[in-house]
């Protein structure tokens, strides 16, 4: 294809700018083999249209879906949130990498020789009694619990419902009810 057919394409296809189109109108006016030729591309293009819609739709029984205008987002805008998800999600990663562990495991153990009973009562097991074990006949109760890292308050419980602290934790407070709670402070290393 010469760069005459392109031109002819072109303004055929209506892909040509004013000027592109002001020079194509004096080739045609020029050159008689030029405009005929054009003619001729132009009745051809005509008879290839013409195939295409041989019937006319009925428009009354076409049923065409209204979608509702949804604008466009800028790309400046959804490159920005995009960004931002992206930092979101790399912040979430650094912090649960920072933060660590939520919870610690703690051994809890008091010795009681002549208790039939303990339980252990606290802010980590919503101050439900949990029961300790005995270990052999050493006088020695234990548990181990996985409890939240942080502050927490507990009371060991006997089988009559008395409350004691524990012996071995020098920070204690007066509860609301008369009694002593222990003070844990649990992954602090202390």
């Amino acid at each position: 294809m010469d760069s005459q057919d392109t031109i002819m394409s072109m303004f055929i296809d209506d892909e040509l700018s004013i000027d592109e189109k002001k020079v194509f109108v004096e080739r045609v006016h020029a050159s008689n083999r030029f405009k005929d030729e054009t003619i001729a591309l132009l009745d051809q293009e005509k008879e290839l249209r013409a195939g295409i819609t041989e019937e006319i739709p009925d428009l009354e029984r076409v049923i065409v879906p209204v979608r509702p205008h949804v604008p466009a987002i800028p790309r400046p805008l959804v490159i920005v949130a995009a960004a931002m998800v992206a930092a979101v999600l790399v912040l979430s990663f650094a912090l649960v990498i920072q933060l660590g562990p939520t919870d610690t495991s703690h051994r809890f153990v008091v010795y009681l020789p002549d208790a039939s009973r303990v339980d252990i009562a606290g802010s980590f097991t919503g101050w439900e009694k949990v029961p300790l074990r005995q270990q052999g006949g050493s006088g020695y109760w234990e548990i181990t619990l996985d409890i939240p890292l942080g502050e927490h308050r507990f009371t060991y419980v006997l089988e009559d419902d008395t409350r004691f602290v524990d012996p071995t934790v020098p920070t204690r407070e007066h509860d609301d009810f008369g009694g002593e709670n222990s003070i844990l402070l649990a992954g602090t290393g202390l």
